[in-house]
C-alpha cells in the first residue's frame, strides 16, 4: 500500500537530526510537526516563531498562534517570536538545516516548482523561494501523480520555477528518491510498492 499524508510526513520526519533548525512547507509538510518525537528539533515559520509545537488538540486552539500556512499551531517553553525581517534573515543568513516542502512538480536535475500555476490566483510566492536559496537541504514531500495520474516527478518541470536544482530528496506516497548524477536514484519503497510500480509512476530517469 502507498503510504498516505501521515506516513509520509513520519518517513520526512526521520531525515531530521537532534540541534537542526527546520521550516515546514504548506501542505503534507505541516504534519512533520507531530512525528518529530524526543528529537531536539526547532521548527522556524517564516512567518516569525521559532520553536513550534505540534497541532493543538480540538478546542484548545489559540487563533493568535498561527504557522505560515494559516494553520492553528502550539507554542512550546523555548519558543521565541520576532519580525519577518529577523525570520528571512535567518534563512537568507543560511541558519536553517532544512526544508520540509511541497511540491507540484520536481524534475530529475532537482529542479522545484511549487508556487503558482500560471492563470490561477496566486496570493504571493509566500518563502520558498529564499528557503531553497538559503538552507542546507531541502526535501520535498508530495503524492508522486496528480489527480489524473499523470507523474509529478517529470524529466524537466512544466510550472514556473521556485529553484533550479535546489532539491535533494524526494518523499511520495510511493518511496523515497534522491537526486542524484543523470537522474534520481530509488531509496526505498513504500510497503507493498515494487520497483516496477515507482519506475511507471515515474516520468524522470531513476538510475
Amino acid at each position: 500500500m502507498p503510504w498516505d499524508r501521515n506516513q509520509m510526513a513520519a518517513r520526512a520526519a526521520e531525515e531530521l537530526e537532534d540541534g537542526m533548525y527546520v521550516n515546514l512547507g504548506i501542505g503534507i509538510p505541516t504534519l512533520v510537526a507531530n512525528y518529530v518525537g524526543d528529537k531536539e528539533i526547532t521548527l522556524q515559520s517564516e512567518n516569525g516563531m521559532l520553536g513550534m509545537g505540534p497541532f493543538p488538540l480540538e478546542g484548545e486552539e489559540d487563533a493568535d498562534l498561527i504557522n505560515a500556512g494559516k494553520q492553528t499551531i502550539t507554542e512550546l517553553p523555548k519558543t521565541a517570536y520576532f519580525d519577518s525581517a529577523t525570520s528571512f534573515g535567518m534563512i537568507r543568513g543560511g541558519k536553517i538545516a532544512a526544508a520540509i516542502l511541497g511540491a507540484m512538480e520536481v524534475a530529475e536535475n532537482g529542479d522545484l516548482a511549487n508556487w503558482m500555476i500560471p492563470g490561477k490566483l496566486v496570493k504571493g510566492m509566500g518563502g520558498a523561494m529564499d528557503l531553497v536559496a538559503g538552507v542546507g537541504k531541502v526535501i520535498v514531500v508530495m503524492d508522486h501523480q496528480n489527480k489524473s495520474g499523470a507523474s509529478k516527478v517529470l524529466k524537466e518541470c512544466t510550472l514556473p520555477l521556485t529553484g533550479a536544482g535546489v532539491v535533494d530528496r524526494i518523499i511520495t506516497n510511493l518511496g523515497v528518491l534522491d537526486v542524484v548524477e543523470g537522474g534520481l536514484r530509488i531509496v526505498e519503497l513504500a510497503d507493498g510498492v515494487t520497483d516496477e510500480q515507482m519506475r511507471d509512476a515515474t516520468e524522470a530517469t531513476i538510475v
